[in-house]
């Protein structure tokens, strides 16, 4: 993490004491957040992120009471003090009050939180694991995108201590939905698939939903549909996506290696640098230059 991050409107020090356990948020993980990849100084595909935030605060009852241009403005104060213009950034909405172990002199409804850390290198590609009954396609909240992140560790950490990367959680019907913090997509015959929103209980993704709607590759297809683990185990290429990773292929599941077609997935990943490029040339004048 950088040294400084936004609280509430304000440049703090990321040691600086600014939260009480009496905050129900804190304890419970009440709250919802969004990670997003700053290029240039420009906040990516920011209105994509600043929308779903904003469904999963109603969805939540968490409030939000950011106007888009408004946050945009506050984080870009964060990118400024933390001279970071190629970076990965966190923005967090915590519910203050609620339940029956709220503190007394709480006086916001809620706090935004945001910090921001360097890009990561995730290398070529990640191994996976299956983790069953990990997502459930029928919840109310399935997709949403909230602070009560303590499951997902879990299983991360689990699978890292194995020598796996991340996981594949299936939902209850024993198919597949995304890992913890990526979507998922499977490459057979000139279709590129990933798991429907409306069953598999996956995240929206803001990746995901760039390559469903904006990227068109000659030859491929781009939709959703179901999936199962055979479905990913007969793939000619499976990779996952997320704001940090961009597409990363993985290499194999549960130790059995996986086909691989670089020259699709290249062809894939150019196309979205491509998209990404292009917005942050064209929002480039909402933006000061962040100094380094």
């Amino acid at each position: 993490m950088h040294p400084y991050l936004l609280f509430n409107g304000e440049i703090r020090k990321t040691s600086e004491p600014l939260v009480s356990p009496g905050q129900t948020g804190y304890m419970t993980g009440w709250g919802i957040f969004s990670t997003l990849r700053v290029s240039d100084g420009v906040l990516f595909a920011f209105e994509r992120h600043y929308e779903r935030m904003q469904a999963d605060a109603v969805r939540l009852r968490v409030p939000f009471p950011f106007s888009q241009s408004e946050l945009r403005r506050q984080l870009h104060e964060l990118l400024e003090a933390n001279s970071a213009p190629d970076a990965t950034l966190r923005v967090c909405i915590v519910r203050n009050r609620g339940g029956a172990f709220q503190g007394a002199g709480i006086e916001r409804d809620a706090d935004l939180v945001a910090f921001t850390t360097d890009l990561k290198n995730w290398g070529s590609g990640v191994r996976l694991t299956y983790v069953p009954q990990g997502r459930h396609g029928a919840s109310p909240f399935a997709g949403a995108k909230i602070n009560s992140w303590a499951q997902n560790l879990t299983w991360l950490e689990d699978a890292n201590q194995r020598g796996f990367d991340e996981v594949v959680l299936l939902n209850e019907l024993g198919q597949v939905s995304e890992c913890t913090s990526a979507n998922i997509f499977v490459l057979q015959d000139h279709y590129v698939l990933t798991p429907p929103l409306s069953t598999s209980g996956c995240l929206p993704g803001v990746t995901r939903a760039i390559l469903l709607e904006d990227i068109r590759i000659s030859g491929l297809t781009i939709r959703e549909a179901e999936i199962t683990p055979a479905g990913i185990e007969s793939a000619r290429q499976v990779f996952i996506t997320s704001t940090t990773r961009d597409l990363l292929a993985v290499l194999e599941v549960d130790g059995r290696p996986l086909a691989q077609d670089p020259d699709t997935l290249a062809r894939l990943q150019d196309a979205f640098v491509q998209y990404r490029s292009r917005y942050v040339r064209e929002h480039a004048d909402q933006y000061q230059t962040v100094d380094v």
